[in-house]
């Protein structure tokens, strides 16, 4: 249940993301900035509403902080120059072959049957997005699988954390000072709009912020290999919300390429549950 509900902030996580960014109504640094600073800001005021404090000694890392940084800096600016198909395409390559490779590194060896799931779930999500891979940007693509690469090494850096809240509250408050020089840096193209100001808050605050902390307790029960497969569900979700709150077609290759991602996944899953060996 925390992994749907993950995938689900996930998903709004993006069209929030495509509301204010395709629409020009904020800024790539401007949305970044309010986004991490606004997800630091709710996780600190959760963890005093538990009657602790944040304190960067415990938990989280500068390293888990800057993969949050660059994975979110990365994100914004590649869709710049990408279009929506192509970049997720790109951002979930990156983030199937991070994670993967992570796990065979630490030992996991997956049952066959899970591969098979991850090449037909594959297989629907360049099917889902086809009609928008043509000459993607050299910039951009190297932006979106810089971004795809971050997520991965993020996601990694945050299964076996003993206090999701607090470890995820710790990551952004120490993307913070990174998030500012960027935003200093660039402070001339900066711009705003109230919509993209509170979309962009919107997205720090409940889809990033509370669905990281989600995503790091679902990381407990969940091997690499498996937490990489099932985001592969995201792309499906996040064109469904775009049929339903943005009133976008709902096609044929939608309905085929979703049912394969989804399959693809459950399939993948369903192996893990019989059996997910580990090197000696």
């Amino acid at each position: 249940m925390l992994t749907v509900f993950t995938l689900v902030a996930f998903a709004a996580n993006s069209v929030l993301a495509r509301m204010a960014l395709g629409a020009g109504a904020a800024d790539p640094a401007g949305f970044t900035a309010v986004r991490l600073v606004s997800g630091a800001l709710t996780l600190w005021l959760i963890v005093m509403a538990r009657g602790r404090r944040i304190r960067t000694g415990q938990g989280g890392s500068w390293v888990s902080g800057w993969w949050l940084f660059l994975y979110a800096i990365t994100f914004s600016f590649a869709y710049v120059s990408l279009a929506t198909g192509t970049g997720a395409l790109i951002l979930f390559a990156g983030v199937q072959v991070t994670m993967i490779f992570s796990g065979l590194r630490q030992g996991e060896r997956p049952h066959p049957w899970q591969w098979i799931g991850l090449v037909v779930a594959m297989g629907g999500l360049v099917l889902l997005v086809a009609p928008g891979v043509s000459a993607p940007s050299p910039l951009g693509s190297l932006l979106m699988t810089t971004a795809g690469a971050a997520w991965g090494f993020y996601s990694v850096r945050g299964r076996g954390v003993s206090d999701p809240v607090a470890v995820t509250g710790n990551n952004f408050i120490r993307s913070v000072p990174m998030v500012i020089a960027v935003t200093a840096l660039l402070w001339p193209s900066i711009s705003l709009s109230p919509t993209g100001w509170w979309l962009a808050v919107a997205s720090g605050s409940v889809a990033s912020g509370l669905g990281y902390v989600l995503w790091y307790s679902a990381l407990r029960g969940l091997t690499t290999t498996r937490a990489s497969i099932v985001q592969l569900a995201v792309p499906v979700l996040a064109a469904v919300a775009g049929v339903v709150l943005l009133s976008e077609e709902l096609t044929t290759r939608l309905v085929f390429s979703g049912a394969a991602i989804l399959s693809g996944v459950a399939l993948a899953v369903s192996a893990g549950e019989r059996r997910v060996t580990k090197a000696n």
